[in-house]
């Protein structure tokens, strides 16, 4: 009987290089997370139409994105909002800012968390609304405002929809709800220019007398930047 060698193939070794390469790539995978996009402007500028669409352009290109709306009136502080902005309710003024900022902090585990999944977040109204909107009030000042949403998550993109209050109220709908007339909204306009001057923020200014698609383009190129820009950078906190 005639015992033959067999030859052992041992794999190649795998240079330090590559593995340093290997191990960035999967750390960089790891620490990819989804942007938080916020749209904002006064009532009737588009924002809903725009949101919903942004979603769906960036899912139809391979992203994971999803959409917020704020307030979200399916909690029960949502409710409360709900049904003084039909006008079936009254609250005092304080009491009602107090509601929306509480409204988008009970989110504010669910956002972190999606974000952290590598899901982007596009939300239509945030913080910012809160602030405009009540401080169009009297006797409200805009630092005041700001403070119950110190500490939310920082929007990494925020693109204020521009158009002016006369033709925002030729819109479908306008005055269905508390706020929509036009002199308030000229007020929350007003605000919104003083707010957009912080330049701790990624504001964007859109012209929302555009079409719909003209609209959509510009908003979706300034989001896809966000999303690269990003990657493995941590959640900011707002306004700290």
């Amino acid at each position: 009987m005639v015992l033959r060698k067999q030859t052992l193939l041992l794999p190649a070794p795998v240079s330090p290089r590559v593995v340093t390469v290997v191990a960035r790539a999967a750390s960089a995978m790891a620490c990819r997370r989804g942007a938080l996009v916020v749209l904002e402007g006064v009532d009737r500028t588009g924002k809903t139409t725009q949101s919903r669409r942004l979603v769906e352009a960036l899912k139809a290109s391979g992203h994971l994105a999803e959409l917020l709306r704020f307030p979200d009136r399916t909690t029960e502080i949502g409710r409360l909002i709900s049904s003084y902005l039909e006008n079936k309710s009254n609250l005092e003024d304080h009491t009602v800012h107090l509601l929306f900022s509480a409204n988008r902090w009970e989110q504010v585990p669910l956002i972190k968390e999606k974000l952290n999944q590598g899901i982007t977040l596009v939300v239509d109204r945030y913080a910012f609304s809160g602030v405009a909107f009540t401080s169009a009030k009297e006797n409200f000042s805009l630092d005041w405002c700001k403070q119950p949403d110190v500490g939310l998550p920082k929007p990494d993109l925020i693109l204020f929809l521009q158009l002016s209050t006369l033709e925002a109220a030729k819109r479908g709908d306008f005055g269905n709800e508390r706020y929509e007339n036009s002199s308030f909204q000229e007020k929350v306009l007003q605000n919104y220019h003083h707010l957009i001057k912080d330049k701790t923020l990624n504001w964007k200014t859109i012209d929302a007398s555009k079409s719909i698609e003209e609209l959509h383009n510009e908003i979706k190129s300034f989001t896809e930047e966000a999303m690269q820009e990003v990657q493995n950078k941590p959640i900011g906190a707002l306004w700290k």
